[in-house]
């Protein structure tokens, strides 16, 4: 058994204003810098033993924090890094909103490949594979990866048998923990966009 702690990484200028994509140099604002080192206290009585990270900047930032805490490495892993999202990457959502195709990305997802980008399907495959790979590497403990919105609901979607086309409906907020116990038969979702306390 793993118990998995999903971290949305923290606030950066561009949230809820632009789809930053994989573009690099996106980092975390005043505010997310606080929502950092706030994190790691929230976590501080659990055992963690190893920390994961996208490679993007503001989830390594996010990261930094609890593994100064907990005097680890974070280990930056491709599988959880963000959505490919091709053409539409920097774009804001005020000029989408109006898009056919983005209308159709939000309401079809399983199915709907972003231009020039990633299917949501290949990206779900891709971070339940690098989670599966960490269930091996880590037995019986308890593991942090900081990653990025639409991945985490990925994730918790398919762990709790949720379609793609309906994980919109789960809210992942930037800092926020999701707790995820992986055994070998079967799997427990014992927690979900946390941004408070976490239970030891």
């Amino acid at each position: 058994m793993i118990t998995l702690l999903l971290i949305r990484h923290a606030t950066t200028d561009a949230v809820g204003k632009h789809l930053s994509g994989r573009a690099p140099g996106v980092l975390l604002n005043k505010e997310g810098q606080n929502q950092a080192q706030n994190l790691a206290q929230r976590l501080s009585g659990l055992p963690i033993k190893a920390i994961y990270s996208s490679p993007l900047e503001r989830a390594f930032q996010t990261a930094e924090p609890l593994a100064q805490l907990f005097q680890l490495t974070t280990q930056i892993n491709e599988d959880f890094i963000e959505l490919n999202f091709g053409d539409w990457t920097n774009a804001a959502f005020t000029d989408l909103q109006n898009d056919v195709h983005f209308k159709r990305f939000n309401s079809f997802r399983s199915v709907t490949r972003i231009p020039g980008g990633e299917l949501m399907l290949e990206a779900q495959i891709r971070m339940v594979n690098g989670l599966q790979k960490l269930c091996s590497q880590h037995p019986n403990h308890t593991v942090a990866v900081v990653s990025h919105s639409d991945l985490i609901k990925a994730t918790i979607a398919y762990y709790a048998g949720i379609p793609l086309d309906l994980f919109q409906r789960l809210e992942i907020s930037p800092a926020s923990v999701s707790v995820i116990q992986i055994f070998e038969e079967t799997a427990r979702i014992l927690l979900v966009n946390s941004t408070s306390e976490i239970p030891t």
